[in-house]
C-alpha cells in the first residue's frame, strides 16, 4: 500500500499558510482596523497597524494598506500604486495644534519624495477643524490621480503627485520614522 503523502502536505502547508495571514493582528489598543479597503475601484488588502505613543500618551492607530503584502518600506515609499493609511485617533490629547506640528516635523524628517510648501499648506487646511477620540483620518493615494484625504469618511481635497505621496509615506515607513514601533508594525513586522 503506497500512501501519498505529498499531497496531504501541501494541503496542510497552503492551510497554514492561509491561517497565518487571516490570523494576523487587525485590532490594535481596542481599535479594530477593517480587512481591507477600496481605492481607485481597487481592493488594498490590510498589512499591518500598531499604536503610536508620545510620552506614554496613547495617541492613535495607524495601519497600511497595500495592493500586495509587503515588509519593504522603501518599495513602498516608491511603488505608484494604490494605497492608503488608516489613522484611528484614540485620545483627545490629539489636538489640531498638535497634528500640525507632528505633520511639519514629519516632512521635515521624512527622506523620501518632495513636499513643496504649498502642499503641506494644503493639507493642513484639509484638517483644519477640531480633532476628537474616535475621529478617523483616511490618506490614499491613486497612480496619476494624487492623494485623497477624508475626514471621517468625508473627502476633503486632493493633493496631485508621486513626490508628494513619497514625502508623506516617508513620515511613517522612512528612514526617520514619527515612531519606528509603529512603523515596523504597519509593515507587519511583528
Amino acid at each position: 500500500m503506497k500512501i501519498k503523502i505529498a499531497p496531504l502536505l501541501i494541503l496542510f502547508i497552503i492551510s497554514g499558510i492561509t491561517s497565518m495571514s487571516f490570523a494576523q493582528k487587525r485590532t490594535v489598543a481596542g481599535v479594530e482596523m477593517p480587512a481591507k479597503l477600496t481605492v481607485n475601484d481597487k481592493t488594498v488588502i490590510y498589512n499591518g497597524a500598531g499604536l503610536r505613543e508620545k510620552y506614554t500618551i496613547d495617541l492613535y492607530v495607524g495601519a497600511l494598506y497595500l495592493r500586495r503584502p509587503s515588509m519593504d518600506a522603501n518599495k513602498i515609499i516608491n511603488d505608484d500604486a494604490e494605497m492608503a493609511i488608516r489613522i484611528q485617533l484614540v485620545s483627545d490629547k490629539v489636538t489640531r495644534d498638535k497634528f500640525v506640528e507632528s505633520v511639519i516635523e514629519g516632512f521635515e524628517k521624512s527622506d523620501q519624495g518632495k513636499a513643496t510648501q504649498d502642499e503641506i499648506d494644503s493639507f493642513m487646511k484639509f484638517y483644519n477643524d477640531a480633532f476628537k477620540s474616535g475621529d478617523i483620518i483616511t490618506i490614499q493615494y491613486q497612480p496619476g490621480k494624487g492623494v485623497d484625504f477624508s475626514k471621517n469618511g468625508e473627502l476633503r481635497g486632493n493633493i496631485k503627485g508621486l513626490p508628494f505621496k513619497k514625502a508623506l509615506f516617508g513620515i511613517w515607513l522612512g528612514s526617520k520614522p514619527a515612531d519606528s514601533s509603529l512603523k515596523d508594525d504597519m509593515l507587519g513586522k511583528v
